[in-house]
């Protein structure tokens, strides 16, 4: 999978706005470093359809996970099965920012940026194959929901990678804290319907966090 990075959202991501963006060296410099990442890591995703129930009291039973969140629930209104899905650039962004941690920080910080618009750029093209297959077949996909939006737990992540068995599939693993690595990974649970949403929330939209810093 070849993908680039979206230069706008990784300016976004190091806190330039329209009506402050970068000049041009630090431009060149930006997407320098977004070329290094491209160059180096290996996109890699995997996902899974499962039934979904919603139980009498609220919560929601996804495959043999029970989810207790409301927010996921209403992501979910209308939706007979979810995608559990996993994606991943790999360990080697890891240590891309490390060794540049150790050198020069501020390319460390453009690295992370970089690496953060490219994994949502290869979850954006993930979830575009997965919609277009899933139509084929009459289904109609919501926006991709991660552990950590809203009410949903972060504990979820664990669940989802047992159950796509990313350690062996993607090299994608779960830590003690909950938190993915390697680092720049994504989990989500995607809802299949039989009827098309008029109104798809994804991103910032779909995220109760008002008071983030780098909210669109």
């Amino acid at each position: 999978m070849t993908l680039e990075a979206d230069y706008s959202e990784i300016c976004r991501y190091l806190g330039y706005r329209r009506d402050t963006p970068p000049d041009s060296a630090m431009e060149q410099t930006i997407r320098a470093c977004a070329k290094r990442l491209e160059q180096a890591v290996t996109p890699r995703w995997v996902s899974r359809a499962f039934p979904l129930a919603h139980l009498p009291d609220g919560a929601l039973e996804l495959g043999e996970v029970r989810v207790e969140s409301k927010s996921l629930s209403r992501n979910l209104k209308g939706c007979e099965q979810v995608i559990f899905f996993a994606a991943t650039l790999g360990v080697e962004a890891d240590r891309l920012i490390a060794r540049a941690t150790a050198v020069r920080m501020s390319e460390a910080v453009i690295l992370q940026a970089a690496a953060a618009s490219l994994i949502e750029v290869c979850c954006d093209s993930a979830c575009e194959e997965l919609r277009r297959k899933a139509e084929e077949e009459g289904w109609y996909l919501r926006p991709r929901f991660s552990p950590g939006y809203g009410d949903f737990s972060i504990a979820h992540q664990r669940d989802i990678t047992t159950l796509l068995q990313t350690p062996a599939r993607i090299g994608l693993t779960v830590t003690e804290q909950m938190l993915l690595a390697p680092m720049k990974s994504v989990t989500a649970v995607i809802g299949m319907s039989r009827q098309a949403a008029p109104c798809h929330r994804q991103g910032c939209e779909a995220c109760d966090k008002t008071d983030c810093a780098f909210r669109r």
